[in-house]
């Protein structure tokens, strides 16, 4: 499903989905209009990245694919970025490596 029938970079799975994924990569100055509000995109995107549909609050839940993937760590605006910067797994640890390669939690 399209985002108002007609973004070409923006998808939105499932109709309770609050981030779009992005089909064609986003620009600094990129619009778009996403659920009727014209969004100006501050930084670039890659291709397979989520954004967010609308302001998603600190500790709100991520809807992807009509389940929740996630929280808000801070809030994010309508067509923020979202990823590991600013999304919580609520289901599992976030593990990464340190400059040693030793898990960190």
């Amino acid at each position: 499903m399209q985002v108002e029938g007609k973004s070409q970079k923006l998808l939105r799975i499932h109709r309770a989905d609050n981030v779009l994924i992005v089909v064609r990569s986003v620009k600094p100055g990129d619009r778009e209009v996403i659920d009727g509000h014209d969004v100006v995109f501050t930084q670039e995107i890659a291709i397979g990245h989520k954004v967010a549909a609308r302001d998603i609050h600190a500790r709100e839940k991520v809807y992807k694919c009509g389940v929740p993937i996630g929280s808000a760590k801070e809030k994010v605006p309508a067509g923020g970025h979202i990823h590991l910067h600013n999304l919580k797994s609520d289901y599992i640890a976030t593990y990464t490596l340190d400059k040693d390669h030793v898990f960190v939690k």
